[in-house]
């Protein structure tokens, strides 16, 4: 049940649900408050039209005792005068209440005194107000209480005295057609919101339907651990079908990274052995044999070792996301300083910088240790190429630092330029191991460019060799 709740689908479900019961629970309320006051307003329009009918007949001659008022039951008629004394009623009424003066027994009218009769000199007819005011309240009419909307309007008769009639009009319609509507709801709200979440549910589960076949493919991709597979892609451009894209990226991704991951430690295993078995031998040799012992050998293959071991550290540590710092140091001294460690190369090196860096040098920000074994890796591929010639040149170029290194070989073909990059990658197959190096040098190169903020490319020298090209933002 818990997992039910937790689910997508419970939860956009339950939601809709909410939402629409608010909305409908509020339009509910906004509807019926709005009947009622129509209905409050068509009881009032009810009690003024018959306020006014009975003021018109007191402004006229008519006898108080002589007014007809009609059925109190459909609208309750009270004229008090301004001492609050009942002068008339309507037929059957027993009680009333909302108009201020409770009494419904109109006074003694003895003689002529207070009849509505008027002298030969008065006016024709009496003067008839507005409507000050209206009033909810209560009649009994033959011993049933119903509630009633009042209406109040002042009157001068023909004797010149203002006299108040309040006349009601029931609000029973008003009643009843807001219990109509309040249980058409009641019933109705339920209903509707079984069809809304019933809808969403059904709605949401087919929406979801791809993210249950990715997941069941990320599931089954998990425990067999072959990510050559994919999971299924929809047809829909939506949210769901990128998301399924994005899934086969990042795995095509991840097979990308464990196959390089894997070959790069079947070739290290390849390289490691080489060196490792000659050195062996030639301990082999030298214990059995101490006269046979090649010290130089040896030492090569040490000394060999020890520059694989460190290449493969680098990678490894590259390939863990390792960044460089943000020391300062100047690339035309780097480039001086390390060729002048390298005396016994079989080609002298040529370091050229441009004339405006002579003085102030060109700055660029990262690893010393770094960017000193990517220009050793690319000198001794020079050296391994180049003929007579090797020329490291350093110079400015708008925001970039630009370290070059050219030889006058054979140059790298067109093709390959790109695959030289790769790890453990010679392009002369039949070149000798001791020669030819491992392959690490350029990949590493690469790789610490790149997390400098620049690369490296080859094109062709001047000379017609190869033209390794380290560009590194100098900002």
């Amino acid at each position: 049940m818990r997992r039910r709740l937790g689910s997508v689908r419970a939860k956009a479900t339950l939601g809709a649900t909410l939402v629409v019961a608010a909305a409908l629970i509020a339009a509910g309320i906004a509807v019926l408050l709005s009947l009622r006051s129509n209905l409050t307003d068509q009881a009032d329009a009810q009690a003024d039209s018959v306020a006014r009918s009975v003021a018109l007949k007191i402004a006229g001659r008519t006898p108080y005792k002589d007014l007809d008022l009609g059925d109190s039951e459909d609208h309750p008629v009270q004229v008090v005068d301004r001492d609050g004394r009942v002068l008339a009623v309507s037929d059957d009424l027993e009680a009333i209440s909302g108009t201020g003066v409770p009494g419904v027994t109109p006074v003694d009218n003895p003689g002529e005194e207070r009849d509505n009769e008027a002298d030969d000199d008065d006016p024709e007819v009496g003067e008839i107000g507005d409507i000050t005011w209206h009033s909810s309240g209560k009649a009994t009419v033959d011993e049933e209480t119903a509630e009633y909307r009042f209406a109040e309007v002042e009157v001068t008769d023909l004797r010149d005295e203002t006299v108040l009639v309040y006349a009601g009009a029931p609000l029973e319609a008003q009643h009843s057609a807001v219990r109509t509507a309040a249980t058409v709801m009641l019933i109705g709200l339920p209903l509707l919101l079984v069809v809304v979440s019933g809808t969403t549910w059904l709605v949401t589960r087919r929406a979801l339907r791809p993210v249950e076949g990715i997941r069941a493919e990320m599931a089954a991709i998990t425990a067999s651990e072959d990510l050559t597979r994919r999971v299924p892609e929809p047809d829909s451009h939506d949210e769901i079908a990128r998301l399924a894209r994005t899934t086969n990226e990042t795995l095509a991704a991840l097979e990308a990274s464990v196959e390089r991951q894997r070959r790069f430690v079947a070739d290290a295993s390849h390289e490691l052995r080489s060196p490792i078995a000659s050195l062996r031998t030639q301990l082999e040799v030298g214990a059995a044999h101490p006269e046979l012992l090649d010290v130089d050998g040896a030492v090569e293959d040490t000394v060999r070792l020890q520059q694989l071991a460190a290449d493969l550290l680098l990678l490894a540590r590259l390939d863990a996301g390792e960044r460089p710092g943000q020391a300062r140091l100047d690339l035309a001294a780097l480039a001086r300083e390390e060729t002048s460690q390298r005396p016994a190369d079989r080609i002298p090196v040529d370091v050229r910088t441009d004339e405006g860096l002579e003085g102030e040098g060109l700055e660029v920000a990262g690893s010393r240790g770094q960017l000193a074994r990517v220009l050793g890796n690319l000198i001794d591929n020079a050296q391994r190429h180049a003929r007579s010639r090797i020329t490291v040149t350093v110079r400015a170029e708008g925001a970039w630092a630009v370290l070059e290194v050219g030889d006058d070989g054979d140059g790298v073909p067109r093709a390959e330029r790109e695959r030289i990059f790769e790890r453990f990658v010679r392009l002369d197959d039949a070149r000798s191991r001791d020669d030819g190096g491992a392959g690490l040098g350029l990949a590493i190169g690469r790789d610490v460019a790149e997390r400098h903020g620049g690369r490296l490319t080859v094109g062709e020298s001047a000379d017609g060799g190869a033209l390794f090209q380290l560009r590194l933002p100098t900002g």
